[in-house]
């Protein structure tokens, strides 16, 4: 039975679309946030998503990304209830299957799934499968630093998929207490956050002669802060927003340096 993934913060639409599309044979997965929606993606490898534009915390755009991610050639049907253009053709750049603007008939809807549905499935790297080999664990541990909650737990996720043990928190005490308890092999840390700062939390790591890659990512161009940070001997700087392929690259490169 093909699979179809619904990810809609309203309830009520997941319901309504998953009701329609099982009556077509259809079986029907729904999330109703967008890392709900990639956890299922990431387990289930649907055959085609459904995603809502529009959503709370991560909205449909970030969740498109991330898709790519994981699978440049899955089929994506975005609903744009509200879109703006801009939107739009971010997500066409994204390569979306298909943009549907939400209050036209469900059969829109429909016809379009049955239509990708019939064409050959394109050629992608197989999905990592919780405790399978293609997500072994590589023996690395990252610890991401992040005040902000959603990026620090999509930066979690990502590199989880990539087989690395990583953890997440959000202030730079309870950095250090995790350094303290078990050196990881990178921190990617932010560099402007609450109470204590990336630049302080750095200059700890290296008083207390911590031996792994440190990574700055950081959203400001304040030149001060930045030449202090990079005074205290981080391996790379990379700015936000962060393109993930580029972040993932460093990371290699900064373990595989750190291992020579």
């Amino acid at each position: 039975m093909i699979k179809i993934l619904v990810i809609d913060d309203d309830r009520m639409n997941c319901e309504l679309i998953q009701s329609v599309f099982t009556r077509h044979g259809y079986q029907v997965l729904s999330a109703t946030s967008g890392i709900e929606g990639l956890t299922i993606f990431r387990q289930q490898a649907p055959r085609v998503t459904i995603l809502d534009l529009r959503m709370p915390e991560m909205d449909g755009l970030t969740v498109l990304k991330e898709i790519r991610a994981y699978d440049p050639h899955a089929p994506v049907i975005i609903l744009g209830g509200g879109a703006t253009e801009e939107q739009e053709n971010q997500a066409r750049g994204l390569c979306v299957t298909d943009f549907i603007r939400k209050g036209l008939s469900l059969d829109v809807l429909v016809e379009c799934v049955n239509r990708v549905v019939q064409l050959p499935a394109k050629s992608a790297p197989a999905l990592p499968v919780a405790g399978s080999a293609a997500v072994a664990d590589t023996g690395e541990t990252i610890l991401v630093v992040d005040d902000e909650p959603l990026v620090c737990d999509l930066l979690v996720q990502f590199l989880s998929l990539r087989g690395y043990r990583a953890l997440g928190v959000r202030d730079g005490a309870e950095a250090l207490s995790m350094v303290e308890q078990a050196s990881p092999d990178l921190v990617l840390l932010d560099l402007f956050m609450p109470g204590m700062d990336g630049v302080e939390v750095l200059r700890q790591l290296r008083q207390r002669e911590y031996t792994g890659g440190v990574i700055i990512i950081t959203g400001s161009h304040d030149e001060d802060s930045l030449e202090e940070a990079w005074s205290l001997g981080p391996q790379e700087v990379i700015g936000k927003p962060l393109d993930l392929e580029q972040l993932l690259t460093s990371i290699q490169l900064v373990l595989v340096c750190r291992e020579c």
